[in-house]
């Protein structure tokens, strides 16, 4: 890499790892996070401290509430009932909320849950920043995507302690110091990769695994390999995320210096 080059690798680092941050820390970031409420414990249909009366209906939630619940559905007061399917957009655009917080409706093999992110978190008031490695262009590589035949799915542990199924389509092959490496990855709907996994600093000088999101590879397969931006997971933020562990061949024997590595409080 050209000096020119890495100059500006490093400037698009920077700038990468201040846009991460603010996001973290953003009002409805993983910060704000308090609660993961799923409904197969709450049969009644009452979650301690989120207000109104949730209950599953068919392939849909339904929420029951009254003036005193203080809830809003769609920015307007909700006196009655309303069915509601799994949010798919930003946090802050969730259909429920709560004075400032959003209720989230998550779906997760069939089972329904209610996710309470409120921006006055103590966590997020907590947070200081990400601890990171400045880039490094050794932590760069090019790598060659090989889709498998078809996706499959293995089943991992989650971070609350649940096994679930994460989905699979190919691997990404590349070399380190010499040495050929391969991570197994999930294809986005964009076509961008999604690495789960670990390596030797995990749960010592790093969090005890990180996340990896390649572009979308070329025609050829030709991808690149930046562990300069290894992801610390949601659950590393707050302690309600579902994070799935790194699959079966996804823990790197290498110390991998690169990308974040903790979160830091004030």
């Amino acid at each position: 890499m050209s000096t020119e080059a890495q100059t500006q690798a490093e400037r698009d680092w920077n700038h990468w790892h201040e846009e991460r941050t603010a996001a973290v820390a953003s009002p409805y970031g993983p910060l704000s996070l308090t609660g993961t409420h799923w409904l197969s414990d709450h049969p009644e249909g009452r979650i301690p401290a989120v207000p109104g009366l949730w209950r599953e209906d068919g392939d849909r939630i339904a929420l029951t509430a009254g003036p005193e619940d203080g809830l809003t559905v769609d920015g307007e007061p909700l006196t009655g009932q309303v069915l509601l399917g799994a949010d798919r957009g930003p946090i802050e655009e969730s259909r429920v909320a709560a004075g400032r917080r959003r209720l989230v409706v998550l779906s997760r093999e069939g089972l329904w849950a209610v996710r309470d992110f409120d921006p006055d978190a103590p966590a997020r008031r907590a947070f200081r920043t990400i601890e990171a490695t400045p880039y490094d262009p050794r932590w760069s590589v090019p790598g060659t995507f090989r889709p498998y035949g078809t996706a499959h799915s293995v089943r991992v542990e989650n971070a609350d302690g649940v096994e679930r199924g994460l989905g699979l389509g190919g691997e990404i092959a590349f070399t380190l110091d010499g040495t050929p490496h391969t991570l197994r990855v999930a294809v986005e709907n964009d076509g961008s990769l999604w690495a789960v996994f670990a390596d030797t600093t995990s749960g010592n000088s790093s969090y005890r695994f990180r996340f990896l999101r390649p572009a979308a590879p070329a025609a050829d397969g030709s991808v690149t390999v930046d562990l300069n931006r290894a992801l610390l997971p949601p659950c590393a933020f707050a302690d309600h995320f579902i994070c799935p562990f790194p699959p079966p061949g996804n823990t790197l024997p290498v110390a991998v210096e690169a990308g974040e590595r903790r979160r830091i409080d004030g």
